[in-house]
């Protein structure tokens, strides 16, 4: 397993994080796998001795019982993981049962510490913009967080870029805590992060954490075969999942496939290792029901695509440019990648 530094901080975490979403128990989001305790106590332990460090959940994921697993399962390992988690979608009845205001991140700080059993939160997300709070008043709040050592960093999740942006210079007008990750969605099917938010996001020092990485499963080649479509998986039927262009997807999973045979790898591993080379990526966020699933996926961080297969891929997934991009790339090509793709 190979770390990367988290942002603009010292904070070294694991090029693959487990996100725990999976944790949910008999009675949380069962949709997504029915994991027990003991399913997610292995897991963990799986996933620590494979070298990972980082493990990502939220108060949101089945209300609160992601966290209360992964704090048993962490139990006399709490030193040695870096744990992240988010608040701001509903989590009670009530004007203030979410959102992002002062009160509400301060008590879903405390709750998210009780269930997880822990005395302080490593990285403490914005799970989403509630755009009604200011920016202002979320950042003192958590800023005051890290003060009383409840949260050790703060990032955020979902925003556009010119929130990142503002968050930036509100932080630098009031010595606020700046924020040093961002988690979004990004992969080979989609990737639109490049235009604007993962420029924002090296400019102001903010790392990004991939959630989706694997577009809900359809990058780990298992569903191609529409006619005979595999039982017990997320993703149901066909049009369940996240949507994407399914003709130029599939000629991305067969380039996926030429490599991930020429390496003897699986088409999973390259797809993660093709996000673990694009610029900005401190850590990408998979799921896991089994213990097999870890395994493949940290074998991710053992290798790396050589420069003619990144080529290939980034030609045949280009995403599409929206001005002013086209702009700069048409008539400024040379500084347009030095600017946006090579920082």
């Amino acid at each position: 397993m190979n770390y990367r530094l988290l942002g603009n901080s010292g904070l070294s975490v694991s090029e693959i994080c487990l996100g725990v979403m999976t944790f949910t128990g008999a009675d949380g989001w069962t949709h997504l796998g029915e994991l027990n305790q003991r399913d997610a106590n292995q897991l963990v332990n799986t996933a620590m001795e494979s070298g990972v460090n980082f493990f990502d959940t939220a108060d949101f994921y089945s209300s609160g019982t992601s966290e209360k697993m992964l704090g048993i399962a962490l139990e006399g390992k709490r030193n040695d993981a870096i744990i992240c988690t988010k608040y701001g979608f509903e989590m009670h009845e009530g004007e203030n049962g979410k959102g992002l205001s002062r009160k509400r991140t301060i008590e879903a700080c405390e709750d998210s510490l009780k269930r997880l059993k822990t005395d302080y939160i490593d990285l403490y997300l914005i799970h989403a913009l509630d755009f009604v709070t200011p920016i202002e008043e979320t950042l003192e709040a958590l800023t005051q967080l890290v003060a009383d050592g409840k949260v050790r960093y703060i990032g955020c999740s979902n925003f556009p870029s010119w929130v990142l942006t503002k968050a930036f210079y509100v932080s630098e007008k009031y010595n606020y805590q700046k924020l040093i990750a961002h988690q979004a969605g990004y992969n080979i099917l989609a990737r639109e992060l490049e235009l604007d938010i993962i420029p924002a996001s090296i400019e102001f020092g903010i790392g990004t954490m991939v959630w989706g990485p694997l577009h809900g499963g359809i990058l780990t080649g298992k569903y191609r075969d529409k006619a005979n479509w595999p039982m017990n998986t997320r993703i149901k039927k066909p049009g369940d999942h996240l949507p994407y262009d399914t003709a130029r997807g599939n000629e991305i999973l067969d380039q996926l496939a030429k490599i991930a045979e020429g390496r003897g790898v699986s088409v999973t591993q390259v797809s993660l290792n093709y996000l673990l080379r694009k610029n900005g990526i401190s850590s990408v966020v998979v799921g896991a029901r089994t213990k097999d699933q870890i395994l493949e996926n940290v074998q991710a961080s053992d290798w790396e695509l050589n420069d003619n297969e990144m080529n290939r891929l980034d030609e045949i997934s280009e995403p599409n440019q929206y001005y002013p991009h086209w702009y700069y790339n048409n008539f400024w090509t040379e500084n347009y990648k030095k600017f946006y793709l090579s920082k």
